[in-house]
């Protein structure tokens, strides 16, 4: 399982989605939503819906599902995954996590993945380069 704004698409997102395909046999990806995004980021350019749908064109992905709105955390306890693959920028939600995995009596394991070039391919500077270019 993996978790992810996903609103501008890169190669560091497909790093993330190859390493997910490595780690396990069905690759479940949880799209943050809007209001979360809004929150704690910039207001993203894609809808979540539409964030969702491209996801769902991408081979590496089994299935593609919205975050709770309520609740980060429910996703987990009803998808019970193996294994959630933490992007190395990803700290929103991750204080609670292994917390949260005990308290649901699951033994998922969690693991933090190395960066892919993120001089080149973080979100954020992908953003910053298309708002110059306007």
């Amino acid at each position: 399982m993996i978790f992810g704004t996903f609103d501008i698409l890169h190669q560091g997102h497909l790093s993330v989605f190859k390493a997910a395909r490595r780690a396990g046999d069905h690759v479940i990806t949880v799209v943050a939503r809007d209001t979360t995004v809004k929150k704690h980021k910039q207001h993203p350019i894609h809808t979540e819906l539409e964030r969702k749908r491209m996801l769902e064109c991408i081979s590496l992905i089994d299935e593609v599902v919205l975050g709770c709105k309520k609740n980060p955390y429910k996703i987990i306890k009803n998808k019970q995954p193996d294994i959630i693959l933490l992007g190395y920028d990803q700290k929103v939600f991750v204080d609670q996590l292994k917390e949260k995995l005990k308290e649901f009596g699951l033994s998922t394991k969690v693991k933090r993945l190395p960066s892919y070039k993120p001089k080149t391919y973080k979100s954020n500077k992908i953003r910053q380069k298309m708002e110059k270019s306007m």
